[in-house]
């Protein structure tokens, strides 16, 4: 995955461990969706599809916590140590579009 694709000026080297850990999340996410879609073309009950979105809405939720748990350990720390408090600004930017 090359990080000159992304809008995004700042990028993260992630370990090999925490970037396997963070795709195979992404690639069982990928396959719920591809899950719902299937169930939504076979004309699945409504229920039967709300309650696999809401599995997929909680790996999602999960893949969030990880990636922020891994965020605050690594950049926000790193950053704290070297004075830019502007990451603690964007830290809590990031939170509060997290909880609404």
């Amino acid at each position: 995955m090359e990080n000159n694709t992304c809008c995004c000026p700042k990028t993260k080297h992630r370990s090999e461990k925490e970037l396997k850990d963070l795709l195979n999340r992404l690639s069982r996410i990928e396959g719920q969706i591809r899950g719902i879609r299937g169930m939504v073309e076979r004309d699945a009950y409504c229920t039967d599809i709300l309650t696999q979105v809401a599995a997929a809405n909680a790996a999602l939720d999960s893949f969030s916590r990880v990636l922020l748990n891994n965020h605050i350990r690594t950049c926000v720390a790193q950053d704290i140590r070297e004075g830019k408090d502007e990451t603690v600004d964007e830290l809590i930017a990031t939170l509060q579009r997290l909880m609404k």
